[in-house]
């Protein structure tokens, strides 16, 4: 009996050994690690890794699955500052939930949109993410959205929200060189600038 469990355990740690491996190389700048690079790093021959995986795309879709479920409790870490809170503090507080989720997801997040057109799975799950993002800026900014009528309400909520998506947060982090908080800052001033435009005021 503890023969077959003795294998399973050792199925499961270099199955595990095997996504580590690719989520290193994809933050280290791989966005597409090869079957080689990712044994050489998991300490295994590149056969061995189809043994846990049907392919490439199989072997990538569970560690973006990883990254996703490692990220998650950013998602559902509630904004700290209340409804009735000062307008300033509840932007700063919603950007920052969201640049420190961007952060921690880094390059993965790069693969994941890559891949999310020829893998419903990630797809899925990068939908479910931005729609819960995008209630929490909603509920964020609810006594400022019920000012408006609800075109220009659901116009500002729009583009607060793509102001403040992974891909602005990637493009200021990389083409722009802004650190981490510089691009909160910036994010949470757009905001500021958007609803300011519409005639609210942090």
């Amino acid at each position: 009996m503890t023969a077959p469990d003795g294998r399973r355990q050792r199925r499961d740690r270099n199955r595990d050994a095997v996504v580590q491996a690719v989520l290193d190389l994809i933050r280290e700048g791989d966005l597409e690690p090869g079957a080689d690079a990712v044994a050489a790093r998991a300490g295994l021959s590149a056969r061995s890794v189809f043994r846990y995986f049907d392919d490439l795309d199989d072997l990538c879709r569970a560690a973006i699955d990883r990254q996703l479920q490692t990220v998650y409790p950013f998602l559902h870490t509630d904004v700290d500052v209340g409804a009735d809170g000062p307008l300033a503090e509840r932007i700063d507080a919603v950007v920052r939930q969201r640049t420190r989720l961007f952060e921690a997801m880094g390059n993965v997040g790069v693969v994941a949109r890559l891949r999310a057109p020829f893998q419903p799975l990630v797809a899925e799950q990068l939908t479910a993410a931005r729609r819960m993002l995008r209630e929490r800026m909603r509920s964020t900014l609810a006594p400022e959205l019920a000012l408006l009528d609800p075109a220009a309400a659901d116009t500002l909520l729009a583009a607060a929200d793509v102001m403040c998506s992974f891909e602005s947060f990637m493009l200021l982090r990389g083409d722009h060189g802004r650190s981490a908080e510089e691009a909160t800052t910036v994010l949470a001033g757009g905001v500021r600038a958007l609803l300011a435009a519409s005639g609210v005021h942090a």
